[in-house]
């Protein structure tokens, strides 16, 4: 998976890849041509007294130091532009791939674990790709060049280079093996942990209404404990690359000097021979325990693109249809032919035989118990899930038969949870239209019973909105959120038990407002009160994902005894002065 991600993302930069390699190439050749000249400068120099000679081949080596310098910042600035264009590139694949997710693949990954994949997975394949480009490309150039450098040096010290090298992969590489169980444990610690903050942040207030901070400190104690020593156990198994490679590296260079020692006494080989073999051999180790470290990152990075790929390789399950309906379509009736809906591996199905139709300028209400269904009965009409049987069709044209973004465009979605984003009531307007005026946005807000408390806000239309809409109320973080579905002036309302947090009086207000903007609109509305659904032109009453009842308030009085229930509750509850 780490390198299909790489060859993907990476391909359009292998212009830049290639200039790294170019220049880090040159900045190795330099680096390994200085030893040379530093045992000429001993030998040729400072044994025969030769000042000018050191101070000629003194400033050879400072040129080409200099060079080194340049070629390698001019290296480590490509390679760190090929990285950060890698990363930009998979945030936006993956982000561009969530956004076309259904509720059902967000159900699947999890909104914390999508997150963590987006930023922390991305940012540990970005820091290997960093690494590779500015460290480990030189290594094998290193390497390779340094022993033939030190083979021309000395040819019967080499045989330490051959014990020393497998020595420490091996050594370095019994670590790394055992480093990719516990990176992908500590990813998955990471997700728990995201989850949980996630949920303590959000659901805040419900956590200090039932004075419950020291059960969640205690969660989150426990999360971070479990997190914690996964990173401590990888940790210690990083900890002990560094130590183990600069032994072997140390116990190397002694053997160096020890045995060439031993063939200068002799006279088989001269000082600055036995200086600038020492330093090839540490320039092969080091660039050998630099190429082990880097290796070290491949694990974790290696778990991060299975996690990455997983989400990019997810097909979304709301597609067109090889040839989408693309022209306008003014929708003029909404009808559910048989359709139903059943989670993968659910024993039983949220929705089945849900027959109804809708024509423009009418109203369907949903009614019916918690859980029977209504939410993801709006949600196959939004086509934000597919039905799973049967069809539903707009202008007797099967959803999945449209390009999703026509439908979508002539929507007007109302959640059950209300969102609003961070920025100013106008912003959140605008997300309906961009291009609503002010005269319309203020229409919507008059329709939708908030503008009243807007004007009296700080600003108006620019007046602040937290994230989530958390320093407004409920009943006025829903009034902007059906301002917001007016705005757009769709040709299908969809209502999803959004007057839940509006008094009766207002909910009346808004109902008699409503009228003139959803004249010609097919409307869809899902409520608890009756009193918002009584007047409606249909109502459809679910229990346990079946319609059983389909018609007027007056008929479903007689005809269905779920619905007869449901009134009857609501009316004592009315009658004994409890709020309903």
């Amino acid at each position: 998976m780490l390198l299909r991600l790489l060859r993907t993302y990476l391909r359009p930069y292998r212009t830049i890849l290639l200039a790294v390699v170019f220049f880090q190439g040159l900045q190795a050749i330099a680096s390994l041509y200085l030893p040379r000249l530093n045992a000429d400068i001993i030998d040729k120099g400072v044994r025969t007294g030769d000042t000018g000679y050191i101070w000629r081949h003194g400033a050879w080596m400072l040129l080409i130091t200099a060079f080194q310098i340049v070629f390698a910042t001019i290296a480590v600035y490509y390679g760190s532009k090929a990285a950060m264009s890698f990363g930009r590139d998979v945030r936006a694949g993956l982000f561009h791939q969530v956004t076309d997710f259904s509720a059902r693949e967000v159900a699947h990954f999890g909104a914390p674990s999508l997150i963590t994949r987006v930023t922390n997975d991305v940012s540990q394949v970005q820091i290997l790709v960093q690494m590779t480009c500015t460290m480990l490309v030189a290594a094998p150039i290193t390497i390779v060049g340094g022993t033939i450098m030190a083979l021309q040096s000395d040819a019967k010290l080499t045989w330490i280079l051959a014990v020393a090298i497998p020595v420490l992969m091996f050594s370095i590489g019994n670590v790394i093996i055992r480093m990719v169980p516990t990176f992908r444990v500590m990813q998955e610690r990471i997700d728990d942990i995201n989850r949980i903050l996630r949920e303590q942040i959000t659901g805040i207030r419900v956590v200090r209404a039932f004075v419950r901070e020291p059960y969640e400190m205690d969660r989150f104690e426990d999360g971070n404990e479990r997190l914690t020593k996964v990173a401590l156990r990888g940790g210690r198994l990083m900890g002990l690359m560094m130590p183990t490679a600069l032994l072997i590296v140390n116990l190397s260079s002694v053997a160096v000097v020890w045995f060439g020692a031993n063939r200068v006494q002799n006279g088989e080989m001269q000082v600055g021979e036995l200086i600038a073999f020492l330093q090839y051999i540490m320039q092969i180790l080091m660039s050998v325990m630099m190429a082990t470290w880097m290796a070290a990152l491949i694990p974790r990075a290696s778990v991060s693109a299975d996690r990455v790929k997983e989400v990019l390789d997810t097909p979304s399950s709301i597609v067109s249809s090889g040839a989408p309906v693309t022209e306008y379509l003014d929708a003029a009736s909404i009808e559910l032919r048989d359709a139903g809906f059943r989670y993968p591996g659910a024993a039983h199905p949220v929705l089945s035989g849900i027959n109804v139709r809708c024509d423009a300028g009418k109203t369907l209400a949903v009614i019916g118990s918690t859980g029977a269904g209504k939410t993801t009965l709006i949600s196959v009409i939004a086509r934000l899930i597919d039905v799973t049987e049967g069809h539903v069709l707009v202008n007797g044209v099967d959803v999945r038969e449209l390009a999703p973004e026509l439908l979508w465009d002539r929507l007007g979605l109302v959640p059950q949870r209300p969102y609003l984003f961070s920025g100013t009531v106008r912003s959140n307007l605008l997300f309906g239209r961009p291009d609503a005026t002010d005269e319309q946005m203020w229409e919507a807000l008059e329709v939708a019973q908030a503008a009243d408390f807007v004007r009296a806000m700080h600003g108006g239309l620019d007046a602040n909105i937290n994230q989530g809409g958390t320093n407004v109320s409920g009943g006025q973080r829903q009034r902007l959120s059906i301002a917001r579905a007016f705005v757009r002036r769709p040709n299908v309302y969809l209502f999803d038990d959004s007057f839940s947090a509006l008094d009766m009086a207002t909910d009346a207000r808004l109902r008699v407002a409503m009228k003139p903007f959803t004249r010609d609109a097919v409307v869809i509305l899902v409520a608890q009160r009756v009193s918002s659904i009584k007047d409606a032109d249909q109502i459809l009453v679910l229990d346990d994902g079946e319609a059983v009842g389909v018609g007027t308030h007056l008929e479903l009085l007689t005809t269905c005894p779920t619905y007869l229930e449901i009134v009857n509750s609501q009316l004592t509850a009315e009658e004994s002065g409890v709020a309903s």
